[in-house]
């Protein structure tokens, strides 16, 4: 019997904690944590121990499957590329390059290779139609950061380790481990930050996991989180508590700000919120005057019609607190690759270009996804008849998937690069499958940007490639060669994922090129198979800012009107049920169903309601219930839940493993049902075109 052990960060989530693997005789046997990580130290969430399951899933694909009528074939490498940049061609020649569209899922940060490799072909198509999960989740962080700062990947992350005050909102690290903040073992951090004095606030219409181990949680109305902010802000303007920073920064617009939200006062964020003004007031004191301060937002204040205004004044709030770029409390990650700054010019872009049918703005050369179906479903010129996926299955991630299905099955041609037949690949004509994660290296570029402390970590391969295999990278230079191939001209030679790597840690921060004298490089980050720690995160804002003049514009042109959008917004009907998510800490949006050590255990998709809805509407605990939207409807168990506040309810997205012809293993006996059946493409962020995911209103009735 052969033994060995393996280091690498674990790619299910944003936390990447450390794990040490143990595989015998070509299986993995034992997965645990890292103590070793100068992240994670040693600590896991049960997803990492699941990874054996997925590399073992008897669903996984592992050849190229090309449809044939209603079944499927397997063929080889050559054939798979040389069909689908054939047709792709085909579609582009007929139609325009713009009726092929481009769709990227989460799980394209999740791995380097598709990161580093993707736009080797994918730009070779010509297209503008780009969409991604982006526009059904953060788009407002960076759209925000882009305006302030000058660069959507300048995010302040909370400095939890040394904060002693962290007010959240629409979150839920204790399940998520952290997003737009990279926070492996939140329990244990928030442990410390009680044992220093420090205290956690929570806001969020559910009491979640992380609210049970919160000093405070308040119920907020869903979607009205933007009109609690902006109270917050108008107390420290009137009350003379604002000390703006950071040190040594200038500031565009910031004076005029405080006029602009004298009207949002506590007493009119009170009757929109369900928090009473009192608490409001004392909220902004207590933040103001705590030694150090940091507030955080992240789904449920993103993901709703006011979702940039949130972002926007969670960054007012640690700015004009003197907790932005400040040592406890929010700071710039200077991540040893890829670190944000005036000498990148891929800083990020908004408005540049419009969608087709209804006009949406464009986001760093991307349209909202809301838009996709449409694009597809509404003839004329520029008709989306052709799209690519890659790592992604929008018909469960995104608003009204049900029109998605729809306008998929309608397609000249669809390439997806997936290992798996899931919801949205069963309609393409071919599916390349790469490599899994323990079969490549792997870096995590993106995650190390907004990391509560500065580390680094390099991971090599747990398994060997198998044969015929191809890793995610040499699936898109095989496709470019295919299409260079069609008009007889020459792909230009790539690197490898590692070589490029190399050669980003040699010219970053810690690089030789930056006089570092650690020096980072490949071969040191081999050398380290634990990772390296590069200390605790430090002021930079000031220096890194990429805004014309170097100032922080704390007014971007656009907040104006939308703070008297805000003002005109209807209140909720009386008696409006307002719909939200919810996540669990073992999935990750729709991925991860297929291992039964993660789904067994009471259903996970029940509908979540407070027990007063329930008798307004004669509805029993336990039965089964109809949940309507404009879009659609659902039959769905409901569950009397005190954790929710009256008039919102709760269902997690990701299910609704329902389609015919995919292949679901053990999750087949829990195909659950799909929130974003009824989330609704019209209900939009309209500043930015971000899916308005929570705050959807719906009715529930009696089955």
């Amino acid at each position: 019997m052969s033994m060995s052990t393996h280091y690498r960060a674990c790619h299910l989530c944003e936390a990447i904690c450390g794990l040490e693997i143990r595989v015998e005789d070509g299986r993995v046997t034992d997965i645990r944590g890292d103590r070793d990580d100068p992240l994670s130290h040693g600590y896991i969430c049960p997803k990492a121990t699941a990874l054996a399951d997925l590399q073992e899933d008897p669903d996984r694909l592992r050849r190229p499957l090309l449809r044939e009528g209603s079944s499927w074939r397997e063929i080889d490498w050559e054939e798979a590329f040389t069909i689908a940049a054939a047709r792709l061609r085909a579609v582009r020649v007929q139609h325009g390059a713009d009726a092929v569209a481009i769709y990227r899922g989460n799980p394209n940060v999740h791995n380097w290779g598709l990161m580093t490799h993707a736009n080797h072909f994918l730009k070779r198509l010509g297209t503008r139609n780009h969409y991604s999960a982006t526009s059904a989740d953060q788009l407002p962080h960076h759209l925000v950061c882009l305006w302030m700062y000058g660069h959507q990947f300048l995010q302040p992350i909370p400095d939890i380790d040394r904060t002693q005050h962290l007010l959240v909102l629409g979150y839920n690290p204790m399940a998520s481990n952290g997003s737009i903040m990279t926070v492996p073992d939140f329990r244990g951090r928030l442990k410390a930050l009680q044992a220093r004095g420090g205290k956690l606030v929570v806001i969020d219409p559910r009491r979640t996991e992380t609210a049970e181990v919160a000093d405070e949680h308040h119920f907020v109305r869903p979607g009205s989180d933007a009109f609690l902010l902006l109270a917050i802000l108008q107390v420290i303007f009137a009350e003379h508590l604002a000390r703006p920073g950071p040190s040594g920064a200038a500031h565009r617009g910031l004076t005029d700000v405080p006029a602009l939200l004298a009207r949002f006062t506590p007493e009119h964020a009170a009757a929109r919120t369900g928090i009473a003004a009192d608490t409001i007031r004392r909220l902004a004191r207590e933040f103001a005057a705590a030694p150090s301060a940091a507030c955080h937002g992240r789904m449920g204040v993103s993901t709703q019609r006011f979702g940039a205004l949130c972002q926007w004044a969670i960054q007012m709030l640690n700015l004009v607190t003197g907790n932005l770029d400040r040592e406890g409390g929010t700071l710039l990650t200077m991540p040893a690759v890829a670190a944000a700054g005036p000498a990148d010019r891929q800083r990020g872009s908004f408005g540049r270009r419009h969608s087709r049918v209804r006009a949406y703005p464009d986001f760093s050369g991307e349209f909202p996804v809301a838009a996709l179906a449409e694009e597809m479903l509404t003839p004329g010129e520029g008709q989306v008849r052709a799209l690519v996926t890659v790592a992604g299955n929008p018909v469960l991630s995104t608003p009204n998937g049900r029109r998605l299905d729809a306008a998929l099955a309608d397609l000249d041609f669809m390439l997806c690069i997936d290992f798996y037949l899931n919801e949205s690949t069963r309609h393409a004509t071919l599916i390349l499958p790469p490599t899994t994660a323990l079969e490549h290296d792997h870096y995590d570029i993106a995650f190390h940007r907004f990391a509560v402390r500065n580390t680094t970590r390099y991971n090599e391969a747990t398994l060997p490639k198998p044969d015929g295999a191809r890793h995610d990278w040499e699936i898109f230079v095989g496709l470019a060669e295919a299409d260079a191939r069609l008009d007889a001209s020459a792909a230009p030679a790539v690197a490898s994922p590692a070589q490029m790597l190399d050669l980003m840690l040699q010219s970053g921060p810690y690089g030789a090129a930056a006089g570092h004298a650690r020096a980072l490089d490949l071969a040191a980050l081999q050398a380290a198979p634990h990772g390296i720690d590069l200390g605790p995160l430090e002021p930079s804002l000031t220096e890194r800012l990429c805004t014309d003049g170097g100032h922080i514009d704390c007014l971007p042109a656009r907040i104006p009107a939308e703070l008297e959008r805000l003002w005109q917004e209807a209140a909720p009907a009386a008696g409006q049920l307002l719909l939200i998510g919810r996540r669990h800490v073992r999935s990750n949006n729709s991925w991860m169903h297929n291992s039964h050590r993660l789904v067994k255990g009471p259903r996970r998709d029940q509908l979540l309601m407070h027990p007063e809805d329930l008798a307004a509407r004669g509805i029993t605990d336990g039965s089964e219930v109809v949940l309507r939207s404009r879009v659609g409807e659902l039959r769905i168990a409901v569950t009397a839940s005190t954790d929710m506040m009256p008039g919102s309810i709760s269902l997690p997205h990701g299910w609704g493993h329902d389609r015919p012809g995919i292949r679901l293993g053990v999750a087949s006996a829990h195909a659950g049902v799909s929130a974003n059946d009824i989330t609704d493409e019209l209900w939009l962020d309209e500043l930015c075109g971000n899916a308005a995911l929570n705050g959807v209103p719906v009715t529930v009735t009696q089955a």
